[in-house]
């Protein structure tokens, strides 16, 4: 195992003195580190390795314009350090001498250290330990989509005790694994790669797609489709990471419009439709609403039929209005795609929820997504219908003959 460089996103002016012994287990791992410090309120007790005021001309102040925007305008400061801190970081990484990050701190910490993190390659490890890691109102806008690591030391990073200490060693154990352990960030990938949807009540089409795709030559990416996973999958497209999508699993169209659990923001669809790679769409998950561990939501839903998983888990039928609205999304957004795409509608039921004799069988809803889906798009031909229903194998086999058939397509007209 060859030395690493880890770097240690921190704010030393309020958490140095609490913190410093961090270097030290590191290097009895046999690794290098070096404290970044982004420090904007005072001079802190020990220069990092790279200097807050580095940090900070990099991000186009300087300290003292810094620690004056502190007190007058927080968020300036805090941008300037966390611009700063990332282009440094990013030349450290490009040079070879950081193959994994840690930040440790509070709020303010968590902050800037994970947006440096989100800038950094995907598998690079990166690890944050604070007692922010489990806030329900802050841990989206701190780990988005990114593979970030949240270590919750429960205790404020204030004042080293040994209930903190505990944590802050675990944390730093954490990290140094990974770097040893890690695979690196560079990829290669000798098929094209497939984003595959999928959540439990799809689950048996997905599993059952995933060897046929491979038989067809493409290499399958499952994303779990429960609101961070889709979204995950779109930031990918938009890097280029895919070449195609089998989107069985598209309910989190739904899901945005009306507030459910697995909401995955208000672009769904559009990195595949932007970047025109081919798409094989289907209705699972647009049956249903996310609604559990909400009683207002299932309290305005009472007189829906309402399947209970666990206490977290509730799922809630959705209407014909409310797919209609959905059939409008997806047309809208159907219709800017620069690249071939189907969407196969199962005629027997959309999920394992979604069956004859079931209560969250309703053809009729059903029926009217089609029948406005159909009504909106410019191209209504691309809807094909499939006397299936979806969570079967036979349903997975029609996909992804539509898929391979649409790639197919795709490459011959690249090539003319």
């Amino acid at each position: 195992m060859g030395k690493k460089g880890i770097a240690i996103v921190c704010n030393l002016d309020t958490r140095g003195e609490d913190i410093a012994f961090v270097k030290e287990l590191i290097a009895s791992r046999g690794h290098e580190a070096l404290f970044l410090d982004f420090s904007m309120e005072e001079p802190p007790p020990f220069p990092g390795d790279v200097r807050t005021e580095e940090v900070a001309a990099r991000g186009g102040m300087s300290i003292e314009q810094v620690r004056e925007k502190y007190r007058s305008d927080r968020d300036a400061a805090t941008r300037n350090q966390i611009a700063g801190a990332a282009a440094i970081l990013e030349e450290l990484v490009a040079a070879g001498r950081v193959h994994g990050v840690i930040g440790i701190g509070g709020g303010t910490a968590t902050l800037v250290a994970t947006s440096v993190m989100k800038r950094l390659p995907f598998g690079m490890p990166k690890l944050m330990a604070s007692p922010m890691a489990a806030h329900p109102a802050y841990i989206d806008k701190y780990v988005g989509t990114a593979d970030i690591t949240m270590h919750h030391t429960v205790l404020d990073i204030v004042k080293m005790n040994p209930l903190l200490k505990a944590q802050i060693v675990n944390a730093v154990g954490a990290i140094c694994g990974m770097v040893e352990l890690t695979q690196g960030t560079h990829f290669v990938f000798d098929r094209p790669c497939v984003a595959v949807t999928s959540f439990g009540f799809g689950e048996m089409a997905v599993q059952s797609a995933l060897p046929m795709l491979e038989e067809a030559g493409f290499l399958p990416v499952v994303c779990h489709a429960q609101g961070k996973g889709d979204r995950a999958m779109e930031d990918m497209i938009r890097a280029g990471g895919f070449q195609a999508v089998l989107d069985l699993c598209t309910g989190g169209v739904v899901e945005n419009l009306f507030q459910g659990n697995r909401d995955p923001g208000p672009e769904r669809l559009l990195a595949a439709v932007r970047a025109g790679i081919p798409m094989v769409l289907a209705p699972c998950g647009l049956d249903i609403l996310s609604y559990g561990g909400r009683p207002d939501m299932l309290e305005r839903t009472r007189d829906r039929v309402q399947y209970v998983q666990d206490a977290l888990r509730v799922q809630v039928r959705t209407t014909a209005d409310e797919l209609r609205r959905a059939a409008d999304v997806v047309a809208e957004r159907l219709d800017q795609a620069r690249g071939p795409w189907t969407f196969l509608v199962p005629l027997r039921g959309w999920s394992s929820l979604d069956r004859e004799g079931r209560p969250m069988h309703d053809p009729a809803a059903d029926a009217a997504f089609v029948a406005r889906l159909r009504e909106r798009l410019r191209e209504p031909g691309r809807v094909r219908e499939v006397d299936l229903h979806l969570y079967t194998p036979e349903f997975a086999r029609v996909a992804v003959d539509e898929l391979a058939r649409l790639f197919r397509g795709a490459q011959a007209q690249a090539v003319a």
